[in-house]
């Protein structure tokens, strides 16, 4: 394997990951623009109006459960920044949703969606609640009753949820149903990531995985390794971590670990990824077809070339940033990076392409669902694939020129392209009275 250059100084699976250092998304959204704000000459001005959110709407959602008890459950849409379009941004049911999380998972959706050149803000829900302890019948009437909650805040031309952490395509069609019912009539622009039989995209569930391995093929020719040569580990086997191993393995990569909340698959031959069910078609599987087990905290600091979490946030902390045994890391999960960790990182001159990039597949063929929605016309899996990925190579060649213009990371090079469009687009439109 080649040497690569010493460097200098974020919709995911549902793997729960313990970690010991406490980092939110909110604080390390801050500190990334910060970090990236320091780089350009820009109104300071404007940086002050992105450390906040436009908006955040708070909402109680009571529903009757199936033993005909009533329980009230708190829900959230933060939206962040609307400059360059409507704002976009997942959904997610989990227990441990903030509004302090939303917000920061909201202005990574502006970053994200700004270094992609795509025309939307960010914004980020969720409703506090463990989506496993509710019966399918509970989930839909859930759904159902914070479309209503929401309805006046959502729309395609103003808000579109997706599916994010606890939520998925049946999620978002029963979202798209309320909606379209409560304004008389179809309107399945109002979220992406549906089934495609009521307006969804070809490709959207595996868009996030696909893009993380895309980036993560153009970063190995970009440092002169060959995929054949290349070893993988993937923390978190849902959705992303899959798919990426997946189109990895079939490219010709090596992928010796895999994990699930239950622990990792470790074969330093290689895992045949096709065999491995994910966390999708038989959840916490990985480790009863592994011979050889780890822990998901090993899994991280495995000797080998790239190194992709997928799981959830705050997976690589200042605790663990030092043992990290990989040349590469390429984020599948938003955030699972903590601020000092990338610091400790990028001292050691390990190589990290931020989740705004390599995770940005979702957000983009949403945006091509979105397209088909308004135009009432469905694209082929082949077209979605290929607009894929001549969107990400645009996005990398974009990252790759400040990369190698400047003396940064590869995150701050991400950042400043997002930034820079999205100063751009607040400088035309000014500031309203």
């Amino acid at each position: 394997m080649a040497s690569q250059p010493e460097t200098t100084c974020d919709e995911s699976s549902e793997e729960t990951i313990e970690v010991t250092e406490s980092e939110s998304a909110l604080e390390t959204a801050r500190q990334q623009l910060y970090h990236a704000a320091e780089h350009l000459d820009i109104d300071s001005n404007i940086v002050e109006r992105l450390k906040y959110p436009k908006k955040v709407h708070e909402v109680t959602v009571p529903i009757e459960r199936d033993d005909g008890t009533v329980e009230v459950f708190t829900g959230y849409r933060a939206q962040h920044d609307s400059v360059r379009g409507p704002f976009k941004g997942g959904l997610r049911y989990h227990p441990d949703v903030t509004r302090d999380e939303c917000v920061g998972l909201g202005m990574w959706m502006t970053w994200k969606c700004a270094v992609m050149g795509l025309p939307f803000g960010g914004a980020k829900g969720g409703i506090a609640v463990n989506s496993k302890e509710l019966s399918p019948t509970e989930k839909e009437r859930l759904t159902r009753r914070f479309a209503q909650e929401v309805r006046d805040v959502i729309g395609p031309k103003q808000d579109i949820p997706a599916p994010d952490m606890g939520t998925d395509p049946q999620t978002m069609a029963w979202l798209m149903d309320a909606y379209s019912m409560q304004e008389g009539e179809t309107i399945p622009g109002v979220v992406t990531g549906k089934p495609p039989v009521v307006g969804g995209s070809e490709g959207r569930e595996e868009a996030p995985g696909r893009s993380v391995a895309i980036i993560t093929k153009l970063a190995c020719e970009y440092y002169d390794w060959e995929l054949n040569n290349t070893t993988v580990a993937v923390q978190g086997y849902g959705s992303v971590g899959a798919n990426a191993a997946r189109l990895l393995d079939n490219w010709g990569a090596t992928i010796i670990a895999i994990s699930d909340v239950n622990g990792a698959m470790y074969e330093p031959g290689g895992i045949d990824t096709a065999t491995v069910p994910s966390h999708d078609e038989v959840p916490e599987a990985v480790t009863e077809y592994a011979d050889n087990t780890i822990s998901n905290e090993e899994l991280l600091t495995v000797d080998v070339d790239v190194l992709i979490p997928a799981a959830l946030g705050n997976v690589i902390t200042k605790e663990n940033a030092e043992a990290i045994d990989a040349d590469l890391i390429v984020e599948g999960a938003n955030g699972p990076t903590t601020s000092t960790a990338d610091s400790i990182l990028a001292d050691r001159g390990v190589a990290v392409i931020p989740d705004i990039l390599a995770n940005a597949g979702g957000v983009t063929v949403s945006y091509f669902e979105w397209l088909q929605d308004i135009n009432r016309r469905a694209w082929s899996l082949e077209r979605v694939n290929n607009e894929l990925e001549a969107e990400m190579q645009a996005a990398w060649d974009a990252v790759q020129s400040e990369f190698e213009q400047r003396d940064i990371t590869w995150r701050d090079a991400a950042y400043i392209v997002a930034l820079s469009r999205i100063v751009e687009a607040h400088k035309a439109r000014g500031l309203w009275p």
